[in-house]
């Protein structure tokens, strides 16, 4: 941590949650970056980046993964996307998965992160809800994940409930805490995700998962 946190006088008493080694975790990512490379980018202080990634003030590097496929595209996909009034369907824009995959990833050793999993869990660091899911102000939850690593700093991360598919979990991972000198807590599970979320395949697959959830990838014209 650094000189800027923490900006509050609040105690904060974060809760744990520990994930086991060899748990598998999902995510969706820009196929350019490797399946458990963190983030190379920081996000704005006050307006463009995710809600929980790190900022010039407190410049640590994020990965966001989920526990299972789903939840992984749901997170990544379905944000802010309305059900449409013809079909009764979520339409994902096409350019949301192209240039993505989705990876499996196993830990090879315990993760201690910060729940925000129930109210119990929020209130121990001072927040309720709108931490995670007012889609409006993730500068304020960027700047509450700061303040919880000042008084965490055991935690390599934050898991809470997806908003988007309840009840599975969530997570962010500080690079920061994660890598040492034996280097990532994460192996990649080769050949277990989908390598181009944007290709026929992929979309297919992806429309197979996220059935359930009644969204699906809008196709390019010509397909």
């Amino acid at each position: 941590m650094n000189e800027f946190f923490p900006m509050i006088t609040w105690e904060l008493r974060p809760h744990r949650e520990v994930i086991p080694i060899g748990t598998e975790l999902w995510r969706v990512h820009k196929s350019s970056y490797a399946a458990h490379q963190f983030n190379p980018t920081l996000a704005d202080i006050h307006f463009d980046g995710g809600r929980f990634e790190g900022t010039r003030l407190d410049p640590y590097h994020s990965l966001y993964v989920a526990d299972t496929a789903v939840t992984a595209l749901a997170e990544s996909v379905l944000r802010s996307q309305p059900y449409a009034l013809s079909s009764g369907m979520r339409e994902i824009p096409f350019a949301t998965v192209s240039g993505r995959s989705l990876s499996v990833l196993r830990t090879t050793r315990e993760l201690t992160l910060v729940s925000l999993i129930e109210e119990k869990d929020l209130a121990a660091v001072r927040q309720n809800s709108t931490l995670l899911e007012d889609e409006r102000n993730y500068a304020k939850s960027r700047r509450w994940a700061s303040e919880i690593r000042a008084q965490a700093p055991d935690a390599m991360g934050l898991i809470w409930q997806s908003r988007r598919d309840r009840p599975r979990n969530a997570m962010v991972l500080f690079q920061d805490r994660c890598e040492d000198q034996e280097g990532t807590p994460l192996e990649v599970l080769p050949e277990r995700g989908i390598a181009d979320l944007g290709s026929k395949e992929g979309v297919a697959r992806a429309d197979k998962l996220l059935e359930p959830l009644w969204a699906q990838i809008s196709k390019p014209v010509g397909w």
